[in-house]
């Protein structure tokens, strides 16, 4: 099994959607929870390649850019709202070899507050 192989099984093994956004706020990777919950239970079809704003709502694209330029700014993550699930959503800056963040990750948790 190659790396690339290994991490693409290790992360459609998580249990959440794992969706990647590089810097112009394109989608590059969805794992098998993501391209199920926006291909098939949502309708947009394949979304690699395409602009993440593709399947937002108007009102959580300012706040999306918003937290990534912070984000460029400080490296820290964002916690972006509570979804219609009750999952808890952040934004992860992703580092590439340099350093220097290329893009991000969306990942969903469990709310457990109540």
């Amino acid at each position: 099994m190659t790396e690339l192989e290994l991490l693409r099984a290790i992360l459609d093994s998580h249990p959440y959607a794992i969706v990647y956004v590089d810097s112009d706020f394109i989608i590059r990777y969805m794992n098998r929870y993501a391209r199920y919950h926006y291909c098939v239970e949502r309708g947009y079809g394949d979304l690699i390649d395409k602009s993440l704003f593709d399947c937002r709502a108007p009102q959580s694209r300012e706040k999306i850019a918003d937290a990534f330029h912070a984000m460029q700014k400080d490296g820290k993550e964002r916690f972006i709202g509570i979804n219609a699930r009750n999952l808890r959503i952040y934004m992860q800056p992703v580092r590439d070899l340099a350093g220097k963040i290329c893009g991000f990750f969306e990942r969903f948790e469990l709310n457990l507050q109540k």
